[in-house]
């Protein structure tokens, strides 16, 4: 009876990263303090997106990004709450946004990482309460201890990275993150003001039947798009696009599917950023057993040569990133 009226409630995340930290021989608790860092801010801005309609920090702020998007007030509060957290934190020496043009220096110059993100994905989306979400990348530092971090540093290639995740911000608020040992999702309990663990080693299905993309731009996709596009509705798959990133990466990482973002004529390069947003999911996928290309190449292969470099992306359940793969060869071909 005892048993049934105090039931447990589960792992925090707390708990669970200072259990995990083990498998860090070269982390002394920095890299758990720094995990916690996001995980505060993520409390913080999730209490500002729920109460934003209510205080009137919807819509746009008036002014463009760096990327020559219309920032959202959110997009503002967002970028201020997870630079704050991670300098007050002292783990990080710099961070690199989608909002900021170059890279930000903490004043942390004894920091051990760099902090690469998307503080808030998808924000367009607030004002008509669909899901968003934040995705982040950690690095190791190469510069010298000491000193303020580099552009070397904030360029590195996916593979250097030393964990990756995303907060969706939706019906639950979840975390979900990699630290190159298998992907956990933690969901946010409000009243106790804490994230449990809700999806332990989370596997992405070999195969699936849904798929993700802007089917607007269709009339400028490449012809390989198109092709599997069209096997898709073949084969009665289903066409699902929030037009939030995470929202898109997360539903397909638990069912099965693929979300492209294929370059256009508009877009020649692809719209996706690779250092703060193909990356971070890039490794999560892959730690869930999916994969991650550009269409041809393995996003965690690329090196970065610029802060917002874009990037065209194909990931998901590995066997239909595959297939677009195979589409795609198919084009190059007939080209020649």
């Amino acid at each position: 009876m005892d048993d049934q009226l105090a039931l447990p409630v589960g792992t925090t995340l707390d708990r669970f990263i200072m259990r995990k930290q083990e498998e860090f021989p070269y982390a002394s608790g920095e890299l758990s303090q720094l995990l916690r860092d996001i995980a505060l801010a993520t409390k913080i801005v999730n209490r500002e997106i729920n109460r934003a309609g209510l205080l009137g920090v919807t819509g746009t702020f008036g002014q463009q990004n760096v990327q020559g998007e219309e920032q959202q007030k959110l997009d503002v509060i967002a970028n201020i709450r997870f630079i704050r957290a991670l300098r007050n934190g002292g783990e990080v020496c710099t961070i690199i946004s989608e909002e900021e043009e170059g890279i930000i220096q903490t004043g942390n110059t004894k920091g051990k990482y760099i902090v690469a993100m998307d503080p808030l994905d998808g924000s367009s989306n607030i004002d008509v309460n669909v899901a968003i979400g934040t995705i982040f990348s950690i690095y190791r530092r190469l510069s010298d201890n000491g000193v303020e971090g580099t552009l070397e540093d904030c360029l590195q290639d996916g593979t250097k990275q030393v964990a990756a995740g995303y907060i969706i911000y939706g019906s639950s608020t979840m975390l979900v993150y990699t630290t190159g040992c298998g992907v956990n999702g933690f969901t946010y309990e409000p009243s106790l003001g804490e994230f449990f663990l809700s999806h332990p080693n989370i596997k992405t299905p070999k195969d699936g039947k849904i798929y993700s993309c802007n089917e607007g731009n269709v009339n400028s996709f490449p012809d390989g798009i198109n092709a599997y596009l069209s096997y898709c509705k073949e084969q009665r798959y289903s066409a699902r696009y929030i037009g939030s990133l995470v929202a898109d990466f997360h539903r397909n990482l638990l069912k099965g599917g693929v979300y492209l973002y294929p370059p256009t004529a508009k877009s020649p390069n692809g719209k996706l950023r690779l250092v703060y947003e193909c990356n971070a999911l890039a490794m999560i996928i892959e730690q869930a057993g999916g994969k991650a290309t550009d269409g041809s190449e393995r996003i965690l292969d690329k090196t970065p040569t610029e802060l917002h470099q874009r990037c065209p992306l194909v990931i998901g359940s590995p066997d239909m990133v595959d297939k677009v793969e195979e589409f795609l060869t198919a084009e190059m071909v007939t080209a020649l």
